[in-house]
């Protein structure tokens, strides 16, 4: 047998590493040694054959290889990686990820993150990269349109533009714009600090760029409840995107640009003590476990303090749940059937659905959970190469939450998968401290809670 035919090892090559301050990570011949690796991996073993295209993609060029990874061309081994969209469900199921501490040290997401860094290190970023990078800035654009932006985003010729010079595809549902920011509506009820006070608070609230650009409301709505819960809770003046859109096109500078910036106005809160309650689950998923690793010197300490602190909205309030000042005392109920979609970056947290749970306290309410990945993840259900397949990706999801019987009443965790659902399943998905706020009042559901007395 000739060295070229010798198996390949499945212990790490030399080229190992996921830690872009490392000078090895953006050596290519060390990349290609640990993409052979991983691709020997997931051939052998296969786990991860329903979760996305990149995974049927590689199996099928292997195949096609009679079984040898070295075969595969540079060209296929782009088509893999353009195929991954960072849900992080392959990490979630695989047994032999760093995070269990298996000998393989393996992470295809992360693997792929390396991939795309170089390749937009030497080929520069598109318009489409600087443009779905950058939600804050799109936000600031679409409110000095006083709605024009909205309106355009539902006219045939406009999307054709969007199409041919965004790739955005024209089809794909967009969300509106709000005319005023979650920001503006913390600063008027007196919500909104630039610094901590002399006393510190419970918590702060980071309401993620959705919710600062387009959906207020459920922001809203998380300090609705949080005050419902008697929890201390204020808003952070100048937070912007978490940074996850910029390190899925690739730009690291972009994402540590960002993340130093929430760093500096976050950390004088962690620092006396408060906790970070964020919203999206995409957001605590990349503030808790990327910033760490992502970021160098200084601003990675502070990171990994920073991730200590971090709490998805939900998983906090419910850690108070034996507490008195938790608050079940609803007056409405969405009824006993709703059907809960698990995101898959709250699954990548490993915190569980603490949604799910609370909405358990509301009385007589059976969640089903589904599993299933929505397909959206990001901007890619947004690009004219992702559209079609995030719905093919996302139908198990549909289905499921379809097949949920006498739900008048839809939950996510996720903002993101809610526009999913409501584009092709037909109904938008509450996040479920919207639920929450709505059943502590008595016109929220058309379901009454019945009183003592009444029962």
């Amino acid at each position: 047998m000739t060295a070229d035919h010798r198996p390949i090892s499945y212990q790490p090559t030399e080229g190992l590493t996921y830690d872009p301050s490392d000078p090895l990570y953006w050596d290519e011949s060390a990349l290609s040694k640990e993409v052979g690796r991983v691709f020997e991996v997931c051939h052998g073993c296969r786990m991860c054959f329903k979760y996305c295209d990149s995974f049927p993609t590689l199996f099928s060029f292997i195949d096609a290889a009679d079984g040898d990874v070295r075969k595969v061309t540079l060209e296929q081994t782009a088509e893999v990686m353009n195929a991954c969209f960072q849900c992080k469900l392959c990490e979630v199921q695989c047994p032999y990820t760093p995070r269990d501490g298996h000998e393989f040290q393996l992470d295809f997401p992360k693997l792929v993150h390396r991939w795309t860094a170089i390749q937009k290190k030497k080929d520069g970023f598109t318009l489409q990269d600087r443009v779905l990078g950058d939600p804050d800035l799109t936000g600031t654009f679409a409110r000095a349109s006083f709605g024009v932006a909205n309106t355009m985003n539902r006219v045939g010729v406009h999307r054709w533009f969007m199409e041919k010079f965004l790739g955005v595809h024209r089809d794909k549902d967009l969300p509106d714009f709000a005319s005023t920011t979650f920001e503006a509506w913390a600063a008027k009820e007196g919500r909104l600090l630039a610094e901590p006070a002399a006393e510190p608070v419970e918590a702060v609230l980071f309401q993620t760029c959705y919710v600062q650009n387009n959906e207020p409301e459920v922001g809203r709505d998380c300090i609705d409840v949080l005050d419902r819960n008697e929890v201390g809770v204020t808003c952070v003046k100048g937070l912007q995107c978490c940074g996850m859109p910029r390190w899925e096109h690739g730009d690291l500078d972009g994402v540590r640009a960002q993340a130093k910036h929430n760093l500096d106005r976050l950390m004088p809160f962690v620092e006396q003590g408060s906790k970070v309650l964020v919203i999206n689950p995409t957001c605590s998923m990349m503030m808790r476990r990327e910033y760490p690793e992502l970021l160098e010197g200084p601003d990675r300490e502070r990171a990994k303090v920073l991730s200590e602190a971090i709490a998805d909205v939900s998983e906090y309030l419910w850690s108070l749940r034996k507490e008195e000042r938790f608050n079940t005392d609803f007056k409405s109920t969405p009824g006993v059937a709703v059907a809960y979609h698990a995101p898959c970056h709250l699954r990548a947290q490993a915190v569980g659905f603490k949604g799910r749970d609370l909405l358990k306290k509301i009385p007589g309410v059976k969640p089903s959970t589904v599993m299933e990945c929505c397909g959206h993840d990001g901007t890619y259900a947004m690009r004219v190469e992702g559209f079609e397949p995030s719905i093919r990706i996302g139908q198990k999801a549909f289905d499921g939450m379809a097949d949920v019987q006498d739900s008048e009443v839809w939950a996510t965790d996720c903002p993101l998968a809610a526009i999913q659902f409501k584009q092709h399943a037909g109904r938008k998905p509450m996040h479920p401290l919207s639920i929450l706020s709505r059943a502590y009042k008595e016109d929220g559901f058309p379901h009454k809670v019945p009183s003592e007395d009444e029962e």
